[in-house]
């Protein structure tokens, strides 16, 4: 096969069913029940009936995202047998790609996206935070927006707005308290935005509110072993492959209240020569931002047995 990157999404690619057409395939159902034995729920119900509710729930979103992206990767490594040579995730996407390079197990990073999950949405009450996604505008203008939008607050350390997802030339994500974050849609429309979008999410996530949800991230961080990762992970905060336990700690604590820089991980891929690049869990989110980054890089998909033919067509 020729070289290729895994990326593995975040939040929003959830869908009541999603793993429904592996049907009965062994590996997925042994996936399935190790994940419901680390969190003591019946993952597969879940997953399986819903409702969509329940599945939006940041709690169960989080954890559910990551068995879904897992189990996709173990049927492809055990029909392929080929490991990609790079592998990276958006947001909550990082923990699967952890899995995936060998540096956590399943048992371990199920119950920890857990906790990162219920410690988000304790930061900040449910209504208190928003995001919004701002599109054809550069991340520059929207940066800049964003402090105007803070200053306008008044210099409450609760009112405040922060670009925290860059994930394509033409599309950043921010998130800080509602009223700000409502302030600087009005300010970046009016400096030309094309649209600024609210998201129907329940946290400011990735923003500099979410420091209290890190704390209680990082004391549980302390007590899990990181083993070394046996494939490259260019991480989400630094845009960094990291080996060292520590350091990786280091990372997912302040991943959690710094910005997700997908525009640079992208990049970074492509800069160790591969350009074909697959997402590997549920929806093609990320598959589409590659095209969007980057015209001469291929975006592909995997999430049930029909993508994962087309991708070993694609790699072949």
């Amino acid at each position: 096969m020729k070289p290729f990157a895994f990326v593995f999404p975040g939040q929003g690619s959830q869908s009541v069913g999603m793993l429904d057409a592996w049907g009965v395939h062994p590996i997925v159902l042994e996936t399935l029940k190790e994940a419901s034995d680390a969190l003591g729920e019946d993952v597969a119900k879940l997953i399986h009936e819903g409702p969509k509710e329940a599945l939006a729930l940041t709690t169960n979103t989080q954890p559910v995202m990551l068995v879904a992206a897992v189990a996709a990767y173990r049927v492809w490594m055990s029909e392929t047998g080929v490991a990609p040579q790079v592998v990276a995730g958006h947001s909550l996407g990082e923990y699967s790609a952890l899995v995936a390079a060998g540096a956590l197990t399943l048992a371990q990073a199920a119950p920890l996206v857990r906790l990162r999950a219920q410690a988000m949405q304790e930061a900040v009450p449910v209504g208190v935070g928003a995001m919004a996604a701002i599109l054809g505008m550069d991340a520059a203008k929207v940066i800049a927006g964003c402090a105007e939008a803070t200053a306008a607050m008044a210099g409450s350390d609760s009112e405040v707005v922060e670009a925290v997802n860059f994930n394509d030339a033409g599309q950043t994500v921010i998130a800080g308290s509602k009223a700000a974050v409502d302030k600087a849609c009005e300010i970046l429309k009016a400096a030309g935005a094309k649209r600024a979008l609210l998201l129907p999410v329940s946290a400011p996530f990735h923003s500099s509110l979410m420091r209290p949800a890190a704390e209680k991230l990082k004391a549980r961080l302390e007590e899990i072993e990181i083993a070394t990762p046996q494939i490259a992970l260019v991480n989400n905060i630094d845009v960094a492959v990291e080996m060292d336990a520590d350091r990786i700690r280091d990372a997912l604590y302040r991943q959690a209240f710094g910005p997700v820089r997908w525009v640079e991980c992208v990049q970074a891929i492509k800069a160790r020569g591969l350009t074909t690049v697959v997402e590997c869990g549920p929806g093609k989110v990320l598959a589409g931002m590659v095209k969007r980054i980057d015209a001469e890089m291929t975006g592909a998909a995997l999430f049930d047995p029909a993508t994962l033919e087309e991708v070993k067509g694609l790699l072949a």
